[in-house]
């Protein structure tokens, strides 16, 4: 085997490993983690409650249709939500926050908007939100009010600019409040929120951050975090607080908002707050806010754990398959392994996720398929490489179409070994005399005419080509295939070899030249294998077993045209009638051999 296929699954694990190390360091197929998550998300979310300390007031479609006389189209005057702010308040919230942007005056209503600045302004605890732009040059961020809560770093240049809506409706005062920018992941699904923006040396901290910070809820130390998704939670209608003025009914409990935490923003689908999340890939913005919070308070966001100990594992599930592959074991069992590798890795995932853990091993698992699937295939090229060439090359011995079926099962085998198998040896009689009546160009034509029929009886019995030796032929049978009758095979062959000369010598009109053949045939035990030296290999029987039968052929000359041994003759059992043709003495032997004739059955005279 060359170098290069012997070692083609360690060359393939290599280039695997540098996909893997590419793909972690440019997290090209981040995707697939991602999408992995969604996946486990929408299956285990409803496994999770929802805090009880948050309850949106929601702008819906019904509270839209409800204020229309009142408060008529969408925006509606700022006063609406001064009065809903101050119905709020009266219950003693913990916090009152602001998904809604007061970044434009009304100049029809300016005594609206005067309403809403003092409102907030008197009442304690409501954050304003803030959003930073993609584009644009913005305020210089030292000189915005200290109410933003901006971080400036050791590394903050004085100069350092940033394109903020602000609520510039409201005095500066009350600009308390953060960032609500949904944050998205390349696919554009929403998966984290934003902890802090960065500009120049500056923390611009996010809604979620600052109320962290008030209210002294540890957060992660970093510009996001992954969502831990719960069910949507607990929801009133915009128009209900509203219309109701903060009233007992029989729908809401009196207090309902008392050290809650109360967001103010809009489900309603005409108002264009809907994003892409796991969840849905329209989730209304203030529940994506409403879960930031949660997890905060509750500090059950989802961590994430190191990539790199991924893409470790990754390679090493990679190596693993390599040895199981170079060691030969079958594709099947691999297949089988990975698969449950990945039911193992998926059920780490769901149990890591109830542990506030997000592990990315869907790409560590895709990285072992991909393995798998590029060695499975360098196998079966090699397989079907190696059936090819085996093909080719017992083809020279046995019925090629034997050969197809043997190498599909396995059956074959070429180790150099000892078995028991019937040896025949054919040899022309009076052939020179045929050579001495016609070219030499005509006589190998006959020769080769002669051995092709007398080579289709032995693969016709299923027997091996050894090789040819002049004019005579050496088959076998027994090897490399099992073959438990390999005897009476050897002798049906034997006797069709006869028959098929008649109808050669008949086709030729040599009836009146001495052309025949004597056949030898012997049983025992010889070592068949390929033998022979590296670059020159010959898949052949040796031993004694095929030097008496060579011997047996020639004792065949005015005996009978085809002698058994005794060995031969017990294989076969009662399937011919043998004669009896006496004992001879060979070459090599003391000892007498005792030949027979076999004859089928109905032959018997």
């Amino acid at each position: 085997m060359k170098p290069l296929n012997r070692y083609a699954y360690l060359v393939l694990l290599a280039v695997v490993a540098l996909l893997v190390g590419a793909d972690y360091r440019w997290r090209l197929f981040e995707r697939v983690d991602a999408q992995a998550g969604d996946v486990l998300t929408r299956a285990t979310v409803h496994a999770r409650a929802p805090s009880p300390d948050i309850v949106i007031v929601n702008i819906d479609q019904t509270s839209l249709e409800q204020l229309n006389d009142e408060a008529g189209s969408w925006p509606w005057p700022r006063a609406i939500h001064a009065e809903l702010v101050s119905a709020i308040a009266a219950q003693q919230p913990k916090a009152i926050v602001f998904d809604l942007l007061f970044n434009e005056a009304d100049t029809f209503r300016a005594d609206s908007d005067a309403l809403l600045r003092d409102t907030i302004a008197a009442t304690p605890g409501v954050y304003m939100p803030t959003v930073l732009l993609g584009d644009g040059q913005g305020a210089k961020l030292a000189d915005l009010p200290a109410s933003l809560g901006l971080i400036r770093t050791p590394q903050a240049q004085p100069d350092a600019r940033a394109p903020l809506l602000l609520p510039l409706v409201l005095a500066p005062a009350s600009w308390h409040g953060g960032l609500i920018n949904f944050d998205h992941d390349r696919d554009g699904i929403g998966r984290h929120y934003l902890l802090y923006a960065t500009r120049d040396g500056w923390r611009i901290p996010a809604m979620p951050a600052t109320l962290a910070r008030d209210f002294g809820w540890p957060h992660p130390d970093r510009t996001r975090m992954r969502l831990n998704w719960t069910p949507r939670h607990a929801t009133v209608s915009y128009a209900d607080i509203y219309l109701d003025a903060g009233r007992e009914t029989p729908q809401r409990p009196k207090n309902e908002f008392t050290g809650k935490i109360v967001l103010i923003g809009t489900a309603a689908p005409g108002l264009m707050d809907l994003r892409p999340t796991p969840l849905s890939k329209t989730w209304p913005g203030i529940e994506i806010l409403a879960t930031a919070i949660d997890n905060l308070e509750h500090g059950n966001w989802l961590r994430d754990a190191p990539r790199p100990w991924f893409a470790a594992l990754a390679i090493t599930i990679a190596a693993l398959l390599a040895v199981g592959f170079q060691l030969g074991i079958n594709s099947l069992w691999l297949g089988v392994s990975m698969a449950a590798i990945s039911v193992i890795g998926a059920g780490a995932m769901w149990l890591a996720q109830g542990r506030l853990w997000f592990l990315p091993l869907a790409m560590p698992l895709v990285w072992g398929w991909v393995y798998y699937a590029l060695a499975a295939l360098v196998a079966y090229v090699k397989e079907r490489a190696r059936r090819e060439a085996t093909v080719r090359l017992f083809g020279r011995f046995l019925d090629p179409r034997v050969v197809g079926q043997l190498v599909a099962g396995g059956a074959i085998d070429s180790a150099p070994a000892a078995r028991e198998v019937t040896v025949l040896f054919s040899d022309i009689r009076g052939f020179t005399s045929l050579s001495e009546t016609r070219q030499p160009e005509e006589v190998v034509a006959l020769l080769n005419r002669y051995f092709s029929r007398q080579v289709a009886v032995v693969f016709r019995h299923g027997g091996t080509l050894d090789k040819f030796i002049g004019d005579a032929i050496m088959a076998f049978w027994g090897a490399p295939v099992d073959d438990a009758d390999h005897a009476r095979h050897a002798v049906a062959a034997a006797l069709d070899m006869g028959r098929e000369l008649e109808a050669f010598r008949a086709e030729l009109a040599l009836d009146g030249i001495d052309f025949d053949i004597g056949i030898g045939v012997h049983t025992g035990r010889a070592v068949v294998g390929f033998i022979g030296a590296d670059d020159r290999l010959d898949y052949t029987a040796i031993g004694d077993t095929v030097n008496l039968a060579s011997r047996i052929e020639g004792q065949t000359k005015g005996v009978a045209r085809v002698l058994v041994s005794q060995a031969t003759r017990d294989a076969c059992g009662d399937r011919y009638h043998f004669d009896d043709r006496g004992e001879h003495h060979v070459k090599g032997r003391a000892e007498g051999t005792r030949l027979y004739e076999p004859r089928l059955i109905e032959e018997k005279r």
